[in-house]
């Protein structure tokens, strides 16, 4: 039977300490008035999460565009809550940790997952070298990527980890290689409820038999005329999600992600994918960077590259691993990218003070 979400689950405990619905109304006040400001975020999802409306409204992170607040049904949280325990084993009683703002639907989530499926919840302040306790031993816990490569040194504290809100390099991957922790990258968004697809990252046994993206039960995709997206998750979403995600599907639960549409630059009618670039550099550069265009009379858009820091003269022989019209026409330096509201870089804007 699935359980409604005004039902918290008798085995949840947070910070070691279980509490009924009434009680967790009366620490979620207490972290809204005294606590730091990621318990003060914990405060006051765990006051929309408790109170009489039957949805949450959620700030999308504004990675494409300018940031909105969609209305998501607390039962379709709680349905996305149920496949993630069913997928990862998350049985009443496993830790769990939260490094993730609760402001944003991957933190609300793994709050949601604890409240629902009877887990102990420990939160961490979020940064991008999170603060663990490496004394205690998690069951599982969400990193974005940059914490995960922060953090791939310590990960014998946990048994699965999950990777998501940007693409996972090459570098990132190496890391966690030789780890005894389950690493998954994770697909989705605020509009479906956090993850819908998931991808091993390692523990192979010979040959990797995911190479692509894996849906959760009960969603499938397809794409449509642009090659983009398209996601059915009933259980999560009543009507199907458009996204701007090209990919190449393989069937109707696997699929492999290869960019943005909004990013996608056509140089001399030549189709060239920002993420897929920037993949086969990281760990090359340093200092963070990005892969954009600039108008230009003769090509259309010209590739360009754009760095994070002090100008400094970058060894041309990285872009080996390019394709001919993959290699940058142009590399230029900025002191501070733009960024959005949950941290990502924010390209379109940061082009812009390419123009000041």
């Amino acid at each position: 039977m699935i359980p409604d979400y005004t039902k918290v689950h008798n085995r949840f405990k947070l910070e070691r300490h279980h509490y009924s619905y009434d009680d967790l109304m009366e620490v979620a006040y207490s972290y809204v008035k005294e606590g730091e400001p990621y318990q003060q975020e914990l405060g006051d999802f765990l006051l929309d999460w408790l109170d009489n409306k039957d949805y949450v409204a959620v700030n999308t992170s504004g990675s494409t565009g300018k940031p909105k607040k969609l209305k998501i049904k607390k039962q379709a949280m709680v349905n996305s809550a149920i496949a993630t325990g069913d997928f990862f084993n998350l049985s009443p009683g496993k830790k769990v940790l939260n490094c993730l703002p609760s402001n944003f639907i991957a933190g609300k989530m793994m709050i949601v997952r604890a409240i629902i499926l009877g887990l102990e919840l420990d939160m961490v302040r979020p940064s991008v070298s999170p603060r663990i306790n490496l004394e205690k031993d998690y069951d599982f816990c969400a990193f974005t990527p940059m914490q995960l490569k922060n953090f791939a040194k310590h990960l014998k504290t946990l048994k699965t980890a999950i990777v998501g809100g940007g693409r996972v390099s090459d570098h990132i991957k190496a890391l966690v290689q030789d780890k005894k922790t389950q690493v998954y990258e994770t697909f989705g968004m605020t509009e479906t409820v956090s993850h819908i697809a998931v991808r091993k990252l390692n523990n192979f046994t010979g040959e990797p038999t995911e190479k692509y993206f894996k849906t959760l039960p009960g969603v499938t995709v397809s794409k449509d005329d642009r090659n983009c997206l398209v996601i059915e998750a009933p259980n999560l979403t009543d009507e199907k999600v458009v996204t701007n995600d090209i990919v190449e599907i393989y069937s109707e639960t696997t699929f492999d992600w290869l960019g943005r549409y909004d990013n996608v630059i056509i140089s001399g009618g030549i189709n060239l994918y920002p993420e897929q670039i920037e993949m086969k550099l990281r760990g090359k550069i340093k200092e963070e960077f990005f892969i954009g265009s600039l108008h230009d009379d003769t090509l259309g858009d010209k590739l360009i590259m754009v760095i994070e820091g002090e100008e400094n003269t970058i060894d041309k022989s990285i872009f080996d691993v390019l394709d001919k019209y993959e290699v940058p026409k142009e590399i230029y330096y900025l002191p501070k990218f733009a960024q959005t509201l949950s941290g990502k870089i924010h390209r379109k804007k940061t082009l812009e003070l390419l123009k000041k």
